[in-house]
């Protein structure tokens, strides 16, 4: 989009900024906030638990699908009008959801909140481009990094306290207030320059048709993936035929996607930019980063809960000190980002991400609540030092007609990187969770002296405390169980960090092929 038909501030830029990052944080707390809220929802709608898990599932498939419309609407709609719709459509659906009297409405509700919401992000990082002179939109945009770091981290606390203390309906109700009030600052503080109208209008008559089937490939594509995905685990992923249906379905919208999208003229995602060395290697950097922050996030406070007793509450403070870190981080790459090549920052950064999952490798059953903290303290070092690099690095070279379909297909990596990060996790704990309980449980034989003396210990303990003799060796095989279990369950989460610090280091040697780029001079977003 050219400069004068950019939306330019009337305010001060930070002002644009915290406004147009409280809005992106919204959107991406709700990818997180209400997964801890299924149990609430199912039972306060009376719906099994899997069918509640639906609530997610349609948020994330929706969120897809727009972002590849997202860049041809921006160049006819204008950004500011663009943003502004998507956000009354988040605010509205939001309370929809909030009200929603039986699952059916809330899933519909929860889609157009993904429509809106899935608009937002890509668009807030070109606002921000355009506030900012060109020397300071690093700081500028690490604004914006604080926003999608740090909401997925607040998104499970914030849920379960709502849920806990007030009701679900909260997780969505409180999008109400805090959209609507941003909804009115970015109405008066943005305002389109004089003549953009008239430049649309004309764009309009000029641009192409829409690639309708090229979007509905792409849609489809994404659509399917993400809901395999999401439901492969909890449907026994291809012994499933509704798995196996979206797996056939997404293969042929890939397959055909391809040479449909490198044929267009106007292709509603051109995937040519993801061909190219620069553009295409910060696409996987992206993806990998969005595994890393989304699968942790996800499964630490899992962990703590599950096999050390923690609450949600504690599960929630054990993530803060990282979420606080990043914050802070965010400011220093900022300034750093002018100084230093973004392929070494990235490079670090993944080095610091890396050493945070080697250290929780090494978790068991006495593990402390610091060690855990710090563990997540060193990832809130690094991952400031990947998503602000990869900002300038991604748009060196990309012309500027270009840079909104950047802007949407970087989106889309994280999303779907994040996506398949969680989904990833899910499925080595289960399955090395069920390898090792069975190797432990081969030691459990008779001919075995440490499993008798074990027995025997255990059983004269149980006596002492009042047991007869066949319940005291009852409780004490079902310790033996208990522990097992509990050992299997350790052991599986160290092989799905382990499987984390692999990717972290693999993004090292990708962030190094990078080109250099002009220091001092961000991406050309808007320009």
């Amino acid at each position: 989009m050219s400069t004068s038909a950019a939306a330019r501030p009337l305010a001060n830029p930070w002002i644009i900024a915290i406004v147009v990052a409280l809005a992106s944080f919204m959107e991406v707390l709700d990818t997180t906030i209400a997964n801890v809220a299924l149990n609430y929802i199912s039972g306060g709608l009376g719906v099994s638990q899997d069918e509640a898990s639906w609530v997610v599932t349609t948020y994330l498939v929706s969120n897809a699908v727009i972002v590849t419309a997202t860049s041809y609407l921006v160049r006819i709609l204008g950004r500011r009008t663009f943003f502004l719709s998507c956000l009354a459509l988040f605010t509205i659906s939001s309370v929809m959801c909030g009200f929603a009297p039986n699952l059916q409405f809330l899933l519909l509700a929860r889609v157009l909140q993904g429509i809106g919401g899935g608009g937002m992000v890509p668009v807030a990082q070109s606002i921000l481009a355009d506030s900012f002179p060109p020397e300071k939109r690093g700081q500028g945009f690490a604004l914006f990094g604080v926003a999608v770091v740090v909401a997925p981290v607040v998104g499970p606390t914030l849920g379960g306290w709502l849920s806990d203390n007030l009701s679900w309906h909260w997780c969505f109700l409180i999008n109400g207030p805090v959209g609507i009030l941003t909804l009115a600052a970015v109405a008066a503080l943005v305002k389109e320059p004089s003549g953009a109208a008239e430049e649309r209008a004309q764009r309009r008559s000029q641009e192409p048709g829409f690639d309708w089937i090229g979007f509905g490939l792409v849609a489809t594509f994404l659509g399917m993936l993400e809901l395999m995905l999401d439901r492969g685990l909890e449907d026994d992923w291809f012994g499933s035929n509704f798995i196996i249906t979206a797996a056939v379905i997404c293969a042929l919208a890939f397959l055909l996607m391809i040479p449909w999208e490198l044929k267009h003229k106007n292709p509603a995602v051109d995937i040519r930019m993801l061909v190219g060395r620069q553009f295409g290697t910060c696409f996987l950097v992206m993806m990998a980063t969005g595994a890393l922050l989304l699968a942790t996030t996800q499964y630490l406070p899992q962990l703590v809960q599950q096999d050390l007793g923690y609450t949600a509450t504690w599960a929630g403070l054990m993530l803060s000190p990282g979420g606080l870190v990043t914050m802070a981080m965010m400011f220093v790459v900022g300034i750093l980002s002018s100084k230093v090549q973004p392929k070494y920052l990235i490079a670090i950064g993944a080095g610091f991400v890396a050493l945070s999952m080697y250290q929780v490798t090494s978790v068991y059953s006495a593990v402390g609540f610091w060690y855990l903290a710090k563990a997540r303290m060193l990832q809130g070092i690094g991952l400031p030092f990947i998503f602000l690099p990869i900002t300038s690095a991604s748009y060196d070279g990309i012309p500027p007609t270009k840079t909104d379909q950047a802007s949407a297909l970087l989106n889309a990596a994280r999303n779907t990187g994040g996506s398949i990060g969680v989904s990833l996790i899910s499925n080595i704990i289960t399955h090395r969770e069920q390898f090792h309980q069975s190797r432990l449980v081969e030691h459990l034989i008779p001919s075995n002296g440490t499993y008798q003396d074990t027995v025997k210990q255990l059983s004269n303990y149980f006596m002492a405390q009042g047991s007869s003799l066949a319940t005291s060796k009852e409780q004490a095989l079902g310790w033996i169980n208990q522990q097992i279990q509990s050992q299997a369950s350790f052991l599986s989460y160290v092989d799905a960090f382990w499987v984390l610090t692999l990717i972290s280091l693999a993004a090292i040697p990708l962030a190094l092929t990078l080109r250099r780029v002009t220091l001092g001079k961000e991406a050309p977003m808007g320009h």
